[in-house]
């Protein structure tokens, strides 16, 4: 019954989605060839063989939404398809407002680009792709806050105890414990536990009236409470193989979603994934999200493009900072240092000069302050407005640099860092950025640590 319901909900979402689509690509054709273009007074006769109602209120984009209805069913239907292809619409109790739209704002890209790509080989009809375009900008909005919306109309259900899911935990141990007192907390998520299977004496007093049982009622206490979902949560020193099978046994048996928390529930986050080397399950502790290669190469691709177009633009400007240095002081225009990039790797980084020469060893170990003797006249203006920093975007196209991440650091001092900051080695996961989060607050290699 419960299964009938979530299904039940997923094609309410589904259809509300469909709606919304349709209802985007309306909006963007009004905006479009309404609102964006002149006004004209007359009205015009749609195609329909009768007077459009409101076709005297921008009669050219009323026209072209009858006239691209089918492109609008069309975008509709794929952004449907996009959205279980991400699996948007999988039950997730809990899911955080911010990734649920950053989930929508992926599913629309995906269907905008394969819409794009349907209709590159059709030419039966000309359009204009820039309604395309404000479709998907819309379609973000209008679906963010109908799933938003329809959250809160499901999370006002679940108060008054209407679609629940019935938890039984196998565990009384701090796993447990924590796992109870998380789901009652957050009455929302539509879990309503209906007690703990195991020994009362690890348990706090308040707590001990929820123990049903021990294993061996767990069968029947399963089966008086209807439960949905059993969770697995006993302490290591409790756990063992056969204990484990008989829950997961008996959940197959009786049909309920089976649940685990590992002992190492602290070291594992929401980033930890399982992957499978011939049949033995290997987990990663700490992934990001460029570890996936369709990330990779969607960022590879943008650092490229916005690489090689940016040093293009800017090569006037390259040439007249060179000049500027080189009538400023003596030595190279450009400065280059050994920095750690990704994966620990050491690579030469490029920036244009803006100190005087000076010892390799001395610019290694040397960190740069605010009122620095060493930087020149026009230096010190490149530095403050960044522009000393443009030379790194061949850095970018070499593939040792991205546009974004975090900024690379001089071995000396990351050897330095390495024993003074916890999870500082982390920052080399990804691929060192022209700018990051540093750059944003504020903060230059010239700031003190």
């Amino acid at each position: 019954m419960l299964r009938e319901r979530n299904q039940t909900f997923k094609l309410l979402f589904i259809g509300v989605d469909f709606s919304l689509s349709l209802f985007a690509f309306a909006s963007a054709t009004l905006l479009h060839f309404g609102i964006l273009a002149p006004w004209k007074a007359h009205t015009i006769i749609a195609d329909t063989g009768g007077t459009f109602p409101l076709a005297s209120l921008f009669p050219e984009a009323w026209h072209a939404v009858i006239t691209y209805s089918y492109l609008g069913l069309l975008v509709a239907i794929v952004q449907i398809i996009a959205f279980i292809a991400i699996d948007l619409y999988h039950p997730r109790r809990g899911l955080r407002p911010w990734r649920e739209i950053i989930a929508i704002l992926r599913g629309v890209i995906l269907g905008i680009i394969a819409v794009l790509a349907l209709l590159f080989f059709y030419r039966g009809t000309s359009y204009s792709r820039m309604v395309i375009l404000y479709t998907a900008a819309i379609n973000v909005l209008y679906i963010s806050l109908g799933h938003l919306m329809l959250r809160s109309v499901l999370e006002r259900l679940r108060s008054r105890g209407y679609n629940l899911r019935k938890v039984l935990i196998i565990g009384t141990g701090p796993n447990a414990q924590r796992l109870l007192e998380t789901l009652e907390r957050h009455a929302i998520y539509g879990y309503q536990v209906v007690g703990l299977i195991g020994p009362r004496s690890t348990l706090p007093p308040a707590l001990r009236k929820r123990v049903l049982g021990n294993l061996n009622s767990m069968a029947r206490v399963a089966r008086q409470q209807a439960v949905n979902m059993v969770v697995y949560a006993l302490p290591h020193e409790q756990d063992t193989v056969d204990r484990l099978r008989l829950v997961m046994n008996f959940c197959d048996q009786e049909g309920l979603d089976f649940r685990i928390v590992p002992h190492m529930v602290e070291l594992i986050t929401a980033r930890s994934r399982i992957e499978d080397m011939d049949g033995l399950p290997l987990l990663t502790i700490r992934d990001t999200p460029l570890h996936n290669g369709y990330n990779q190469f969607l960022k590879r691709v943008f650092d490229l493009g916005f690489a090689s177009a940016f040093l293009f633009l800017a090569a006037p400007l390259f040439g007249l900072i060179a000049l500027l240095i080189k009538i400023g002081s003596r030595g190279p225009v450009f400065f280059t240092q050994d920095r750690i990039g990704l994966d620990n790797k050491v690579f030469r980084v490029y920036k244009f000069r803006s100190m005087v020469v000076q010892t390799a060893q001395s610019s290694d170990t040397t960190w740069g302050s605010a009122n620095d003797n060493r930087v020149t006249a026009i230096g010190a203006f490149l530095r403050k407005t960044s522009l000393d920093e443009i030379p790194q975007f061949i850095n970018v196209l070499r593939g040792e640099m991205s546009i974004v991440g975090p900024r690379p650091e001089r071995p000396h001092f990351v050897d330095q860092f390495r024993n003074q900051y916890n999870h500082y080695m982390r920052r080399h996961a990804a691929r060192a950025g022209i700018t990051g989060w540093a750059q944003i607050q504020g903060l230059r290699g010239d700031t003190s640590i």
